[in-house]
């Protein structure tokens, strides 16, 4: 009778310990964590959120830095998209990456953000088009949305040209 309870205290264990294992593993290798591509796109929908012009300005292809010199207040990026946030969704809080989806070589990533208030709270949605320089290093080649995920102009932003807020 005892060994067969020391038998079941260690298959609960070695069961816990399994799936300890198995979250950490998630936890851990979650596309956004491993993939460089994944990671820029959400280092640059970060900076636009704490409005930090020169970090979101590392992030982009040199094609799209041109286009945000011409058609943004000053040539910064962080200030050009931070127009689109309606003062009534409050404070930047958080993004994430929600999913991507690969195109040849590049990228077409969907993140989400919230902010503190109302509808941006509920959840922003955000599509980045990332592409890979001949060094290597992934690079924002453009974006659409920073509009509300309840709205249907959100569906499909990669593939939507008339997505809202479409540049460049």
């Amino acid at each position: 009778m005892r060994s067969r309870r020391t038998l079941i205290v260690i298959g609960v264990i070695v069961l816990i310990g399994v799936v300890a294992a198995i979250i950490a593993a998630t936890a851990a290798f979650t596309p956004a964590a491993t993939e460089p591509a994944f990671q820029v796109a959400l280092q640059f929908a970060e900076a636009i959120g704490r409005q930090d012009n020169l970090a979101a300005q590392r992030t982009l292809h040199p094609t799209t830095r041109e286009w945000v010199i011409y058609n943004c207040p000053n040539g910064q990026i962080a200030t050009c998209l931070n127009t689109l946030i309606p003062d009534e969704w409050g404070a930047f809080q958080s993004v994430v990456f929600r999913r991507a989806t690969p195109d040849n070589t590049s990228w077409d990533v969907d993140l989400i953000a919230t902010y503190a208030e109302g509808v941006g709270f509920s959840g922003v949605c955000i599509y980045v088009r990332m592409e890979r320089l001949t060094d290597g290093q992934w690079v924002v080649a453009g974006w659409a949305g920073w509009i509300h995920c309840g709205d249907e102009r959100s569906r499909n932003m990669a593939r939507n040209l008339d997505a809202p807020n479409r540049a460049p």
